[in-house]
C-alpha cells in the first residue's frame, strides 16, 4: 500500500529540487520534515509541504499508521521551460531558460 502527492509547475529547476529529494529518500516522514526544516534551500519549504501532504493522504485515504510511514520514492521531473530574453550590449539578446519541475513523493508503511 502506498500514498503519493504531486507538486506540479514549481518554479525551481529539477536539478536543485533533486538534491533535496536525495536527502530525504528512505527516511521516515518525521525525519524527512526535520531535515527539510534545517536545510536553507528554496525548495525545502514546498518539499516539506509535499511530504506532509503525502502523509495526510496515506492516513486519511488509505488508513495507514502515521508513525510507521517513510518516504519510499521521491523524484523531480522537468516541467515546461519558460523562455525569456535578456538584452545585451550592441543590440544583442541572450536567451534565458526559466526551468520548472514536477515533484512526486511516495510514502509507504514499514
Amino acid at each position: 500500500m502506498e500514498a503519493k502527492a504531486t507538486l506540479r509547475y514549481i518554479r525551481i529547476s529539477p536539478r536543485k529540487v533533486g538534491i533535496l529529494c536525495d536527502q530525504i529518500r528512505g527516511k521516515s516522514v518525521k525525519d524527512a520534515t526535520a531535515i527539510l526544516a534545517l536545510i536553507p534551500k528554496a525548495a525545502s519549504e514546498p518539499l516539506s509541504k509535499l511530504v506532509n501532504s503525502a502523509a495526510a493522504n496515506a492516513e486519511n485515504n488509505h488508513g495507514m499508521d502515521p508513525e510507521k510511514l517513510y518516504v519510499a520514492e521521491t523524484y523531480a521531473a522537468p516541467g515546461p521551460i519558460i523562455k525569456r530574453f535578456m538584452p545585451r550590449a550592441k543590440g544583442r539578446a541572450y536567451g534565458i531558460k526559466k526551468r520548472t519541475s514536477h515533484v512526486t513523493v511516495v510514502v509507504k508503511e514499514r
